[in-house]
């Protein structure tokens, strides 16, 4: 199983706060679940704690091995969020890990 983490700072942008923002993305990447058959599952974390050197949000997508990642990330669902996502964000982060 390879577990893919990504971590973003939001901003407002798009006519939307910050906060907005997250919502949105979180509900668009939720949504793959079920339409992006290599997705074997998907978490989306917000934040909890006030700290400006924290991320805002956490991605967490499980896929069976890194091409299925590929495909995932390659899929024209995933494409379409991750094209407002790159609107939305002004840092990312990404660790990939084998279990």
């Amino acid at each position: 199983m390879l577990k893919h983490f990504v971590m973003w700072k939001f901003k407002d942008a798009e006519g939307k706060t910050k906060e907005e923002n997250i919502e949105i993305v979180k509900n668009g990447l939720e949504a793959l679940v079920g339409k992006v058959e290599h997705i074997k599952k998907l978490t989306f974390l917000k934040n909890q704690v006030d700290c400006q050197r924290n991320f805002d949000a956490l991605l967490i997508v499980e896929t069976e091995n890194a091409e299925e990642l590929e495909k995932y990330k390659n899929h024209p669902e995933h494409k379409k969020v991750a094209a407002y996502v790159a609107l939305v964000t002004e840092g990312r982060g990404a660790v990939d890990i084998f279990e």
